[in-house]
């Protein structure tokens, strides 16, 4: 250790651990402390000196550089090569002689100035050993020495550093020296040597990475992984949802407005099918996460303009079962019962409503660990594919930034929402459930061609499909609950401000429910947050599920569409005016008032903006809710032919009439329900000439009832 002479015995030499054996002696030298050596390791210069080695060896052993007999070179076999004629001794010795005769510089060139019979021995048992990367020179591939430099309170230093910066703000990589410089001098004194900056920044990336990431991603991808990684290996084991901006504007239906729409997405992660989405105006709710949820469970009902070929496909399960059971014919589109759904901490994901939604529909809806968007990346990388695949195409298309935009996008939206839910659906089932899946293979068949569809399909054969078509009375199982005490005799149930009333509430008036537990006498409405307009009471002896109505709807006319928001604007406004209605009747014109009549008709296209989408969106919604409570699809237009009259959707002019057929209904009411005792008509002219006699005489004065009634008077 010190340098100075000891004399050992062999046994003390081989049992050392720090006696390594010579690298020119040993049989792996320099595979030795690392991976064996490939010819991939090889630069292109190298290795064609390697090839041009081997060639040599080749006809020495069999007289052809090829060393196939069947493929000879020009003049091949040579005499002095010919193993017909010659041993291999002498063709070695003739090799020797042959690249010693080569010039000086060009034998140099090409690693052969240094030859000897010995050195084509060891080539020829290393290619026989290794092939090709046996005839490369063990100094072409060194083991790299490392950083000498960065000793051990260099490394605490920069780990320090690194888990310093990791929880604050990104910083440079000349601030992450300094900061190492400090670190340094305050703990191992000034008179640490200190490597260069361009030995630390190549050191940080060799152990860190090259440091492009977000800070936050950096800081997710430091957290310790808790419970392994899970294998999904089945359709409906883990379900993506995630909501984004839809990058097309589009045109709702009330206005004709170009607004934007939020895509909700549900994708199967073992076949990477898109099982179900929503296009929701302004955001969703957690009753579109639910109803999204609730599509996954359900086939998708085959439409009007769709062909054959867009059918169940699935083998194992004919169209006709399916159809049986669903009621109609089923596109090609998996449904079924999701396990576990992966979602973001966003607020709709994180209610009671939800919990119970899951609770519901048996499954467990699991948001991805905090900083970790990885746990549900097949989404976002979805959301991308369908905006090169579809969406860039559209008219209307507005890029991945405000400064992608074009000049004026919203004169290019000339799809409306339900066209465009039709062309997204219509892509899903016909373009996205085919394509091939390419890097995303599963993991028993990375290298095969396999697509959604393809991969549902193999589940059939591997663990078999349940088909659980759930009825129609999920629909009201997901809606928000309330508890309502008592079934008041005149106004109904009070749901969130609002009296409702039906005919299913007669039997059960004044009375409390039978239901016990946590919420003893209380009964069960549903509400639905999209349109106000109804409630959902379930019958305890039939448990049919019965409407309600508002009690304040007019009782002739249609009454337009209205939500939460809504009705929470209109209780405040009331709360705010100072007034105490007594019934939802008083309520009404606020509520009208709210919806526009405050303006004159012709004017409402000139309303605010915000104001329209907001009105638009009710209208949007209720639409949604009705299909959802039927379960029959609306009629959609088809795409690229007379818009005109395949818009079913009704324009502001049907929305102001609405309103005010609304109006006219309510001051009709009310002035029949103003009631006046019958007054007699007047007399006509002459009429008391008529009932007496003018020629009739007076009584005599000594009549005795004459005399009698002068005497009464006086």
């Amino acid at each position: 250790m010190d340098g100075a002479r000891q004399q050992v015995t062999f046994q003390f030499l081989v049992n050392h651990n720090r006696c390594h054996s010579s690298s020119r002696t040993a049989p792996t030298r320099a595979n030795r402390g690392r991976q064996p050596k490939a010819p991939g390791d090889l630069t292109p210069s190298r290795r064609a000196l390697a090839e041009l080695r081997m060639a040599h060896l080749l006809e020495v052993q069999t007289g052809y550089r090829s060393g196939d007999p069947l493929r000879p070179g020009p003049g091949e076999p040579k005499l002095e090569y010919n193993p017909d004629a010659t041993t291999l001794t002498q063709r070695r010795l003739a090799k020797v002689t042959e690249l010693k005769a080569l010039a000086r510089p060009e034998a140099k060139l090409l690693g052969l100035d240094k030859i000897s019979l010995r050195t084509l021995v060891r080539w020829e048992s290393e290619r026989r050993a290794s092939g090709l990367i046996g005839c490369a020179d063990d100094r072409w591939l060194r083991a790299s020495g490392g950083h000498p430099s960065i000793t051990e309170e260099i490394r605490e230093a920069i780990h320090a550093v690194r888990a310093e910066t990791l929880h604050g703000a990104r910083v440079t990589m000349r601030t992450r020296e300094r900061k190492i410089h400090q670190y340094v001098r305050e703990t191992f004194g000034p008179e640490t040597v200190i490597p260069s900056y361009n030995t630390l920044r190549q050191v940080w990336q060799e152990w860190f990475g090259p440091g492009g990431a977000r800070q936050r991603y950096a800081r997710s991808a430091e957290l310790p992984i808790k419970g392994g990684h899970v294998l999904v290996h089945r359709p409906g084991q883990v379900v993506a949802l995630d909501t984004t901006v839809l990058p097309v504007m589009v045109s709702e239906s009330v206005f004709g407005d170009a607004v934007k729409v939020h895509l909700t997405l549900a994708m199967d992660v073992y076949t990477h099918s898109l099982c179900a989405f929503r296009l929701t105006l302004v955001s969703d709710t957690s009753v579109d996460v639910a109803m999204v949820l609730r599509d996954v469970m359900l086939p998708l009902p085959m439409r009007a303009d769709w062909g054959e070929e867009m059918e169940w496909p699935y083998p194992g399960l004919p169209a006709s079962v399916v159809g049986e059971f669903a009621g109609h014919k089923v596109a090609g589109l998996p449904f079924f019962a999701p396990e576990t759904v992966t979602t973001d901490h966003g607020s709709v994901y994180r209610n009671h409503h939800l919990v119970e939604v899951q609770r519901v529909l048996g499954c467990n809806i699991l948001p991805a660990r905090v900083l970790r968007p990885t746990d549900k990346q097949i989404v976002e990388r979805a959301f991308g594919s369908i905006r090169s695949l579809l969406f860039e195409q559209l008219p209307g298309y507005t890029g991945v930034d405000v400064a992608d935009r074009g000049a004026e996008p919203e004169r290019d939206a000339v799809l409306t929402v339900g066209e465009m839910e039709h062309l997204i659906a219509t892509w899903i089932v016909k373009v996205w459930q085919n394509r091939r899946l390419g890097e995303y293979a599963p993991s028993w068949d990375p290298g095969g061609d396999h697509s959604p569809n393809s991969l549902f399909a193999a589940s059939f054969a591997q663990g078999g499909f349940a088909m659980e078509i759930p009825s129609p009375e999920l629909y009201y199982k997901v809606l928000p609950e309330h508890a309502v005490k008592k079934i008041d005799k005149w106004r109904g149930v009070k749901i969130r401000g609002l009296w409702y009333d039906g005919p299913a509430l007669l039997p059960y008036q004044g009375q409390r429910s039978t239901r016990g537990g946590a919420r003893p006498g209380e009964w069960t409405v549903r509400r639905e947050p999209r349109d106000r307009r109804t409630v959902f009471f379930q019958d305890p002896f039939s448990h049919e599920w019965h409407t309600l109505l508002w009690t304040g709807l007019p009782p002739k006319g249609q009454m337009p569409a209205f939500g939460d928001a809504r009705v929470t604007e209109l209780l405040k406004r009331v709360e705010r005016s100072g007034l105490k209605p007594k019934s939802d009747d008083e309520l009404l014109p606020h509520l009208l008032e709210l919806l526009g009549t405050a303006v004159p008709v012709r004017q409402w296209p000139t309303q605010k903006k915000s104001q329209r989408v907001d009105l638009s969106r009710e209208v949007h919604q209720a639409q949604a809710a009705a299909v959802d409570r039927t379960g029959l699809p609306e009629p959609s237009p088809g795409i690229g032919g007379d818009t005109t009259q395949a818009r079913p959707m009704p324009g502001w002019q049907e929305k102001a009439r609405q309103v005010q057929g609304a109006v006219d209904s309510e001051r009709r009411r009310r002035r029949e329900a103003i009631t006046f005792e019958p007054q007699p008509p007047p007399p006509r002219l002459g009429h008391s000439y008529r009932i007496g006699n003018l020629f009739a005489l007076p009584a005599e004065d000594d009549d005795p009832l004459v005399d009698a009634d002068l005497d009464q008077e006086a």
